[in-house]
């Protein structure tokens, strides 16, 4: 009798968790089904499982959000891709929920299992789930149906599609707002299985009284829509039928419509071509980049670059430069933010004279500009412009300014500089880096705020790896190593991590020679906090010197320093003795 009971015990846990008030473990549960199908067996899944799941009216949306989840891979536990209609029935009843996330999550899984589904089966199941949901009396149901359809409309046969466009086209026209944003969201989709000759008469249609829809939230939909269908008109029907609308949309009365559409420009412009951009999209842009909304602005603003390309040099600098001037001055910081971030992206496009007379100017501007982003959105794209007009040009203009910025206020400018110093230094050349800017790494090594310390520390890394160990050995190990006698013990820790990230460039001999003395010395510092670190950078050192040095030099002071009175100095001396004694082990 025990062993017939057996396989009914993993299902009688499932439904007693499912009921239990405890929304942990009817979640545990949730997620267990798939170990409880394969105990079921395909066939008692089918029969047992999947209909109690149907009849599971849970009203947690965190438990039916991770069923959702799960009924989209179960097509393997209950027998393969001929029973995957069996899953169709409780992913229906999810489709109807209030919760938004339950519902896309079910809508998801839908699509999951139907893009699996034979043909045959998708017109005897899917398509009839379709239509169900389409015709639900609750909206919700309404707004699910329009993700589904293009999954059920290329195996219907010719009635079918006609009737599935028809339904579509009734939820473009839907009462309730929120179906028909749906219908816009998935109009691409939907389009892109349909055939050429109906996307242009009952699609177009579609489209069309999406884009005049008294709702924004429907039109803004419909402006995400117009590239998806762009790409897939041919280009003189783009011209004819997507570009009036965008044009028309570029100036709607919805900021939020603008927003978009300054979004969905660039991808829009590649749909109808160059010459058709050059004449009728570069007005819209302009206007949009003038636009009264400081959203509009930095969405336009973004783009400006990728516009600059399509365009050319010629029109570029009539049409779109002087828009560009206006922004970099704009009252919204953000605006100029966006501007920053790809404005350097112009300079390749202008060519080497207009940048230097016309973006150079503006390039100056953002850079001293007093919103912190602002500044290091340019910083971080000096490369673009050095390759343009070169490292002369690139230094009398804008290296003061760097200099400024290497001294702002704002700690985080000061961070993102120090970050961006190895790129400069490598673009630079190591000449002109020790004429303008090999005292200012030295200076933020005894800067206020650690972040920038522990940065600059990093830096003079990078930079020995860049200018070689021999430059190093000139201009940065000497001024660190009599740096570390300042009388403040914060800035002798720095110090100390310098030479800790110094050792691996330099090599085994100057670290012998030079840097460990320095480490040795500073064990017998009184401040605790430096004497823990001494034993830290002495045991980051024992890979790098000879095993003799380790025996003769950094094991006595190891030694000395566990005995120290400070807990914390004798049990980081502890840690490095004990590293000792394995790479003599090993070695």
């Amino acid at each position: 009798m025990a062993m017939l009971d057996e396989p009914l015990y993993p299902i009688a846990i499932l439904i007693d968790e499912l009921k239990n008030e405890d929304i942990q473990l009817r979640l545990n549960s949730i997620r267990r089904l798939s170990t409880i199908a394969r105990a079921l067996g395909e066939e008692r899944t089918r029969k047992e499982l999947i209909p109690f799941l149907s009849e599971n009216n849970d009203d947690d949306d965190e438990v039916l959000l991770a069923m959702a989840e799960e009924l989209g891979v179960f097509i393997p536990y209950v027998g393969g891709v001929e029973f995957a209609h069996v899953l169709l029935p409780p992913l229906e009843t999810l489709c109807s929920v209030e919760e938004t996330c339950v519902r896309d999550k079910a809508v998801e899984s839908l699509c999951r299992i139907g893009s699996q589904m034979k043909e045959s089966d998708i017109v005897d199941w899917f398509v009839p789930l379709v239509k169900r949901l389409a015709a639900g009396e609750w909206f919700t149901a309404r707004v699910s149906s329009c993700g589904l359809f293009h999954i059920a409309y290329p195996s219907s046969p010719d009635m079918l599609k006609a009737e599935l466009r028809s339904i579509y086209g009734q939820l473009c026209q839907d009462d309730m707002p929120m179906v028909r944003r749906s219908a816009a969201s998935n109009l691409g989709k939907f389009a892109s299985t349909v055939e050429q000759s109906h996307l242009k008469t009952d699609v177009m249609s579609m489209f069309e009284d999406l884009t005049q829809d008294d709702q924004d939230s429907v039109r803004l939909l419909a402006v995400e829509g117009c590239a998806a269908l762009g790409k897939l008109l041919e280009p003189q029907e783009c011209v004819s039928h997507i570009l009036p609308v965008i044009i028309n949309f570029s100036q709607d009365k919805s900021w939020r419509v603008r927003y978009m559409v300054a979004n969905q420009l660039y991808e829009l412009s590649e749909a109808v071509g160059p010459e058709t951009t050059r004449s009728d999209l570069v007005p819209a842009y302009v206007r949009l980049l003038r636009d009264n909304e400081a959203e509009v602005r930095i969405a336009a603003a973004g783009k400006v670059t990728k516009f600059c390309q399509i365009l050319g040099p010629a029109l570029a600098i009539q049409h779109i430069l002087p828009c560009v001037k206006e922004l970099s001055s704009d009252s919204s910081q953000h605006v100029r933010s966006a501007l920053a971030s790809v404005i350097m992206g112009m300079a390749p496009v202008l060519g080497k004279d207009a940048t230097i007379e016309q973006l150079l100017p503006i390039f100056l501007s953002l850079l001293k500009d007093e919103f912190p982003d602002v500044r290091l959105n340019i910083i971080s794209k000096l490369d673009q412009v050095n390759q343009v007009i070169g490292i002369d040009l690139l230094s009398q203009s804008l290296l003061p300014a760097i200099v400024e910025l290497a001294e702002d206020r704002h700690w985080r400018v000061r961070l993102a500089i120090i970050e961006y110093i190895p790129l400069l230094a490598s673009q630079l050349g190591v000449r002109f880096f020790d004429d303008k800017l090999g005292a200012l790494c030295m200076q933020w090594l005894e800067d206020k705020v650690f972040s920038i310390r522990d940065a600059a520390a990093n830096n003079l890394k990078r930079l020995a790896e860049e200018f070689g160990p021999e430059w190093a050995m000139q201009h940065i190990v000497p001024q660190v190593l009599d740096k570390m006698n300042n009388p403040h013990y914060l800035y002798r820790m720095t110090f100390l991590h310098a030479i800790a990230l110094l050792s691996p460039v330099m090599g085994s001999d100057i670290t012998y020679q030079r840097l460990l003395p320095v480490v040795i010395n500073a064990s017998k510092d009184r401040v605790p906090n430096i004497k823990f670190n001494v034993a830290k950078v002495l045991q980051s050192l024992l890979p790098i010197v000879d095993s003799s040095v380790v025996e003769k030099t950094i094991r006595p002071c190891l030694v000395e320093l566990s005995e120290d009175p400070d807990v914390d100095v004798r049990y980081f001396a502890h840690q490095a003795i004990q590293s000792c004694d394995q790479l003599m082990i090993s070695g």
